[in-house]
């Protein structure tokens, strides 16, 4: 198998062919590393390449496989991810000028779990400072770049992880999801991206922005990629006491469950105001597939979803406001100016408007459900509303725009967060100018598998995600 071939598989396909012995880690991590080290000028995912211990490890995982050793699904895998995983020892800059040079206390449950089930760690990714944007733009580190077209954005605030595996330069990465940080970069760069159930993958050791709307999840090259993944990372854990002790289901097995009798709903409310023609064709387009593979579609009536989106934004503002109180008050120069003034807005959110927004969460979700999962299966709805912007078009620093560009961009994806809802974002197709966008499946809570089985079958019928970026 030439690198080329070997960068096209997804994480699945890699880890079957190393187990298989079609192929070695070694000759898969030489050809990411390679891969890496071509797009980087053009595409600035990456902050760090650690491609020594990569490629010693990698050595390790074949030798280990030589003797019959397989440590889990993920055997051999290489993959990167966004800079605000700990790792004991080593700095994560969080994408800021603040954390750059801090080292780690302890190594990130997430990490961990991947490490245990043979996923091989290469590098860190860029992102938004502090995880606190939509767009991908960093004043510290540089803009991250799309490789459908490096002129526009990733999306954020997992930026290097939509780009880089996007371009073949990672074969999968976590993301962190608190507004629509996984799903806006997998749409606007091609991917699917899983932001779980709120408490279904432990937070341990990751840079936290808002404790209450923070989730881990990963972005792939297929939806079979998402379900294997999740498998790995998803769980109880000790050391992080609000992670859920909900059994994790088989995901992987739950992907053939049939679609035939399944129930998606569409909605007209809320999620296809003020839709560019040209998106909603894509995205109705999906819709329709869905009823040829034997689904019914089934239109439901959303409650008023516009309060939800305003409380959301309190909360996060609120809460990343309070974490980093010390830092605005010590090292306010160290900020980029747009997400100082993000986190100055949240310290002016009165105490009753911040509480009024969580307790209206529960009411929400139990309106949400009733409406809803009462009716259909899932919620089938756009990821976002607009065609993918110019980096130049979104580049507002912290001026009296900022917050429309902001909301405007997660105005789609928020709701998932406010309600806890897991959220699998799937390429929807093409716009005429050769970017992607794609659709949003919502679910009921701990449901992610219902999602991976959906997702998994529109890719078998489709095939939009296997589109690979000319670079």
């Amino acid at each position: 198998m030439n690198p080329t071939e070997l960068l096209e598989l997804s994480s699945a396909n890699l880890a079957r062919a190393i187990r298989a012995k079609k192929v070695t880690a070694l000759a898969a991590m030489e050809a990411v590393l390679a891969r890496a080290d071509s797009v980087q000028k053009k595409l600035n995912c990456f902050v760090r390449i650690d491609s020594d211990e990569a490629l010693a490890a990698a050595r390790l995982a074949d030798a280990e496989l030589s003797r019959g050793v397989v440590r889990g699904p993920l055997h051999g895998v290489p993959m990167a991810h966004k800079d605000m995983y700990y790792r004991e020892g080593v700095p994560s800059s969080c994408g800021s000028k603040i954390k750059r040079d801090m080292s780690a206390p302890s190594t990130s449950t997430a990490l961990k779990r991947l490490d245990a089930a043979g996923a091989i760690q290469f590098g860190v990714l860029n992102m938004a400072e502090f995880a606190y944007g939509t767009t991908g733009h960093n004043y510290h580190i540089g803009h991250c770049r799309n490789p459908w077209n490096p002129d526009y954005i990733t999306g954020g605030s997992s930026s290097g992880s939509g780009s880089a595996v996007a371009a073949r330069a990672s074969f999968a990465a976590l993301g962190s999801d608190t507004g629509g940080s996984i799903r806006a970069p997998a749409t606007f760069c091609g991917l699917s991206g899983i932001k779980p159930t709120w408490s279904r993958v432990s937070r341990y050791g990751a840079m936290p922005l808002s404790f209450s709307m923070d989730t881990i999840g990963p972005l792939t090259r297929s939806v079979e990629d998402c379900a294997l993944i999740m498998g790995v990372i998803a769980g109880a854990d000790p050391l992080d006491p609000t992670a859920s002790q909900h059994p994790v289901p088989d995901y992987i097995a739950r992907l053939a469950h049939p679609l035939k009798g399944m129930r998606i709903g569409t909605a007209k409310r809320y999620f296809y105001d003020a839709m560019d023609p040209e998106i909603e064709g894509l995205i109705r387009a999906s819709l329709e597939e869905y009823a040829q593979l034997g689904a019914e579609i089934v239109e439901v009536d959303l409650p008023d979803m516009e309060p939800w989106s305003h409380a959301a934004v309190m909360i996060i503002a609120a809460e990343a406001a309070a974490a980093h109180a010390n830092w605005l008050r010590t090292r306010p120069q160290d900020y980029s100016e747009q997400v100082r003034a993000r986190l100055e807005i949240g310290l002016s959110v009165p105490a009753t408007t911040y509480i009024e927004s969580l307790r209206l969460r529960g009411v929400a979700l139990q309106q949400f459900s009733k409406a809803v999962f009462g009716k259909v299966d899932m919620l089938h709805v756009p990821s976002v509303s607009f065609q993918t912007p110019t980096i130049a078009e979104t580049d507002v620093g912290g001026g009296a725009t900022m917050m429309n560009v902001m909301n405007n961009i997660t105005r789609l994806t928020r709701p998932g967060n406010f309600l806890g809802l897991p959220c699998l974002s799937v390429p929807a197709g093409f716009a005429k100018n050769g970017m992607p966008t794609a659709m949003q499946l919502i679910g009921r809570p701990f449901d992610e598998a219902t999602l991976f089985a959906a997702g998994h079958a529109y890719q078998q019928a489709t095939g939009w995600h296997l589109k690979v970026p000319k670079l």
